[in-house]
C-alpha cells in the first residue's frame, strides 16, 4: 500500500490498543487522516485522544460495527483507503460473566466490517487479534502463524471465529484482508480492569491486589508502542491473506510481574492476595515472531523494564484519568466478579 496520503477507518478507536495506534500514526505521519468508529462502551474513552480534537487529520464518529447500513453509509462517506479493526470486547473475566455481547461484537461485528470492505472496495483491512486464539502452551515452544487454534475462554473463541470470518472473506470473495496476532499489551490509557492498570490503581489506594492461582501463568509483553509500529508495517508491507504474529520477547509470570508492580510502587507485597483460579485460564503464551521480523524487518524497541516503570508512572500522575473511568460500569463488574466471588 502506498505510505502517503493514507486515510484510515479505525474501528475501536477510542479503546486503549486503537487509541495509541491513532496518536503514533499521527505523530509519525503528517499527511495521514484517521477517522475514528467508536460505540464508546464502557472501555471507550475520548478522553485518550483529546490532544487531537482541533486537528483537521483525525475525525470521531460514534457507530455500533454491528449496525451494517450505518457502517456502511460511514465508510461510502469517508472512502477510507484501509480499515483497521481493533473494536472487541476483550476482558476474559467478563466474557465469562456473560459471552453474548462478545460474540455479538467480535463475531458479527467482524462480519459487519468485512462485508462493508467488500462492497465498498477497500484497499486493505487489517484484522486486531489475539495470541489467546490458540489457547494454552506447556513450559516449551511457542505460537507461530501456523498453530491450531484452540481458544479456552468466551473471549478467544469469539476473536477465533472473526479470524475464521476474515479468512473466508478473503478465499471467498478477494477481500484484502490480513491477521495480526499480539501477546499482552501494557501502556498508557488501558482501561483499569487489566491486570498491569487494575493492580497498579488499587496499590494506589492501599488495597490488596487479587493474584489468580499460584500466580505461575506465564504471558508475553509488548509495549503498545511497539505494537502500534508492527500495524503500520503490515499495513504498508504486509501480504493479504497473511497472519502476523506480534510479539514482545518478553515472557514474564503473573507473579513476577505483580512483584515489579509493587518495586515501581513502593508498596508491601504484604498487599498480594492470591484468590481462586479463573476457569479456563490459559497456563503460558508464547509467541514466535520471527515472520514479521524476517518479512518486514519489525522488532520491538522499548525495553521491558523501563517501558513498564514508565507505564506505571502514567497511571499514578494520572489519577483523574484513572478516577473518570473507575466508575459506574467498573465499579459494578468488580463487586460482581472479585468481591462476590471471593476474589477480593
Amino acid at each position: 500500500m502506498k505510505d502517503n496520503g493514507v486515510r484510515l477507518l479505525v474501528a475501536g478507536g477510542a479503546g486503549f490498543i486503537g487509541s495509541n495506534f491513532i496518536r503514533y500514526i499521527l505523530g509519525a505521519h503528517a499527511d495521514w487522516q484517521v477517522v475514528n468508529v467508536d460505540k464508546l462502551t464502557y472501555a471507550g474513552n475520548l478522553a485518550n485522544l483529546k490532544d487531537f480534537d482541533e486537528d483537521e487529520r483525525y475525525r470521531f464518529v460514534r457507530a455500533d460495527i454491528c449496525d451494517a447500513p450505518r457502517i456502511e453509509e460511514i465508510v461510502a462517506a469517508e472512502r477510507p483507503d484501509a480499515i483497521v479493526n481493533f473494536a472487541a470486547e476483550t476482558h476474559v473475566d467478563r466474557s465469562i460473566n456473560d459471552p453474548t455481547l462478545f460474540l455479538k461484537t467480535n463475531v458479527l461485528g467482524t462480519q459487519v466490517l468485512l462485508e462493508t470492505a467488500r462492497r465498498q472496495g477497500i484497499a486493505r483491512y487489517i484484522q486486531i487479534s489475539t495470541d489467546e486464539v490458540y489457547g494454552s502452551l506447556g513450559s516449551e515452544g511457542k505460537f507461530s502463524e501456523g498453530s491450531s487454534l484452540r481458544p479456552n475462554s468466551p473471549y478467544a473463541a469469539s476473536k477465533t471465529s472473526g479470524d475464521l470470518l476474515v479468512r473466508a472473506w478473503f478465499k471467498t470473495y478477494g477481500v484484502p484482508a490480513i491477521i495480526t496476532r499480539c501477546s499482552n499489551n501494557y501502556g498508557p490509557y488501558q482501561f483499569p480492569e487489566k491486570l498491569i492498570p487494575f493492580f497498579v490503581t488499587l496499590l494506589r489506594e492501599n488495597k490488596p491486589v487479587p493474584v489468580y492461582g499460584d500466580g505461575m501463568n506465564v504471558r508475553d509483553w509488548i509495549h503498545v508502542d511497539d505494537h502500534s509500529r508492527a500495524i503500520e508495517a503490515v499495513l504498508l508491507r504486509g501480504k493479504p491473506g497473511e497472519i502476523y504474529n506480534i510479539g514482545g520477547g518478553n515472557e514474564r509470570t503473573n507473579i513476577e510481574i505483580t512483584k515489579m508492580l509493587f518495586s515501581f510502587t513502593g508498596k508491601p507485597e504484604l498487599l498480594m492476595k492470591f484468590v481462586p483460579d479463573r476457569p479456563g485460564h490459559d497456563r503460558r503464551y508464547a509467541i514466535d515472531d520471527s515472520k514479521i521480523r524476517r518479512e518486514l524487518g519489525v522488532a520491538p524497541q522499548v525495553p521491558f523494564e523501563e517501558g513498564l516503570r514508565e507505564t506505571v508512572r502514567w497511571y499514578l500522575e494520572n489519577e483523574e484519568w484513572c478516577n473518570a473511568v473507575r466508575s459506574g460500569e467498573y465499579l459494578k463488574f468488580y463487586d460482581q466478579w472479585y468481591s462476590r466471588q471471593g476474589r477480593a
